[in-house]
Order: C-alpha cells, then structure tokens, then sequence
C-alpha cells in the first residue's frame, strides 16, 4: 500500500500552522497526493478542476464578505452598540435567547442562510452583547469581550446545529435515513425530524440557562465592585 499520498495531509497542516492562505495551501496539497499517487498530470488538473465546479455554490459565501465588510467600514457595529445602548429594557440574556429562537426557529424551517457568523454574529449580535454587557459591568476587559463573542457564536451554532435537523429535507435526515436503511431499519424523515424535535428544545433550554448564568456571573462581578467602591 502507498502511504506517500498522506503526504498531502502534512502539507495542509504545515500550511495552516504557518498561517498560510488557505486555498493556495489546499491547492498545493492536492497536486501533493495526486502527484504522489502517480496520478496523470492531465488527470490530476482536470480532477481539480471537477472538484471546483462541483463546489462553485460554496463560493457564494464568500460574497458576502466583501458586503460586511464594507458595512462595518460605514460604522456597522457602532450604529449596532448605539441602538442597544437606547433599549433600555433589552438585556443581554433576553437579546441572546431570543435571538437563539429566532435562529433555532428559522432552522427549523430550512432558512440556515438567513443568519450566521460572518452575516450575523460578527457585525451585529457581537457588538448588540458587548453594548449590553457594558450596561451591566461598564469595565469589560479583553477577555470579557472574547468571551462574550464566544458566547454570542455558541448561540447562532446551537440555534443553527440542533434546528435545522428539525427541517425533513435537510442532507443530514436524508444521512440518517440512509445510515438506518442500511441496517434493515426504516425510518421516514418526518419521524426523523420529530424526534429531533426534542433533543432542539432541550438544547435551546440549556443554552438559555448557560447565557442566563453568564449574565448572572456579570452581575455579581459588577455588585462587588459597587461594593468595592462604597467601602
């Protein structure tokens, strides 16, 4: 058996430990494993080339990057901060819970495009916490505000992962029908989805009580500093 393909894996790792850019980095791994393999040149770049028209809706995400981008130069999310600053009755738990609904809601339907982490979390829901976390504990540190975008992405990813399996033409039912059918069981995707249907409030009620707890830690850091002052 020819290990030497393998090779290509070692490139991709070098690559991104270097932090390389990533698609020349796939690229050269892929003429790596072809190469080694003792794969026809000719077949090799037309293997590339099948491999990138298949996949050419991915790079319809990579459109909007540009499109955020350019709204976060206007001053995305300070406009973002600014409108939660004004809702004085919005906290940082109510914000992230409801947006976990909204997000597990629209998943359920088969609307995963609609919000994400580069659309969504980064110029909106991320700047939305930090503004209502600061109306909480008005001394966020570094970490505090890496923390609280880890938060606000740990909730688009719950909402979005454990959602969309709700939603019967989704691949992943289409998957897990297959897998069942293969061992002689015989599953429709709608009972597929409706038992997913519990495992998805079961993981919104626990991603609530852990943003709940976050906002609570907030809250008693910012009392013992209240406190800390007045002594």
């Amino acid at each position: 058996m020819n290990y030497w393909p393998l090779l290509g894996v070692a490139v991709i790792v070098i690559g991104f430990a270097l932090r390389f850019n990533a698609v020349p980095v796939v690229v050269c791994a892929a003429l790596v494993s072809g190469l080694l393999a003792h794969l026809p040149v000719p077949d090799l770049l037309a293997l590339l080339g099948r491999s990138f028209v298949s996949a050419r809706m991915l790079l319809l995400f990579v459109l909007t990057l540009p499109a955020i981008g350019l709204l976060e130069h206007a001053g995305l999310r300070e406009h973002a901060q600014q409108w939660m600053g004004r809702l004085r009755g919005l906290t940082l738990a109510r914000l992230l819970i409801g947006y976990l609904m909204v997000r597990e809601v629209l998943a359920m339907l088969g609307l995963t495009g609609v919000a994400g982490a580069a659309q969504t979390v980064r110029p909106l829901l991320a700047p939305m916490s930090e503004a209502a976390a600061e109306k909480i504990l008005p001394t966020l540190t570094d970490d505090d505000r890496d923390e609280l975008r880890a938060v606000a992405a740990a909730t688009d990813n719950v909402g979005r992962f454990f959602g969309e399996d709700v939603f019967i033409a989704l691949g992943a039912v289409l998957l897990i029908q297959g897998f069942y059918a293969q061992h002689g069981i015989d599953l429709t995707p709608l009972s597929i989805a409706l038992w997913a249907l519990p495992t998805a409030i079961a993981a919104f009620v626990i991603q609530s009580v852990r943003i709940w707890l976050y906002q609570r830690r907030l809250e008693r850091r910012a009392a013992l500093l209240r406190d800390g002052k007045a002594s």
